[in-house]
């Protein structure tokens, strides 16, 4: 079966870090992107961070220095690095995998602007950071 899996989040204060961790079983891989989304209550998801089947690496903005995204299990998993936090950080963060050739996928700060067309997601998991 397919699924996409998170892992990880939590609660924690001002400056603190988290790590997340995200397994995707039942795909067939090939060329992909795989990234992280978040989203807090009231407001629009955003993507966080997104690496592709070459390693390449694209972050939001607001993370840059902070985040790190990372395949160091494999390409069937996605970590993410979290530190400095910030209470704008809080949210419930998704994992997601968008197969196709990268050329297909168009540029990463696109897709981190609007999202997969097609793609893979998981359950979700909280993050809390507090003041």
């Amino acid at each position: 079966s397919q699924e996409v899996a998170e892992s990880g989040g939590g609660s924690v204060q001002t400056g603190g870090s988290l790590r997340l961790s995200c397994a995707a079983d039942g795909y067939s891989y090939g060329s992909y992107y795989m990234g992280w989304f978040r989203q807090a209550p009231g407001k629009k998801r955003e993507g966080v961070a997104v690496i592709d089947s070459t390693g390449d690496t694209r972050y939001k903005d607001s993370v840059k220095g902070r985040f790190t995204i990372s395949q160091e299990n494999g390409p069937k998993t996605l970590d993410l690095r979290m530190t400095l936090l910030e209470p704008e950080d809080t949210g419930i963060y998704y994992c997601v995998l968008d197969l196709g050739p990268l050329r297909l996928l168009g540029p990463k700060s696109t897709w981190l602007e609007t999202g997969p067309e097609v793609g893979y997601w998981g359950q979700g998991t909280q993050v809390t950071v507090s003041s």
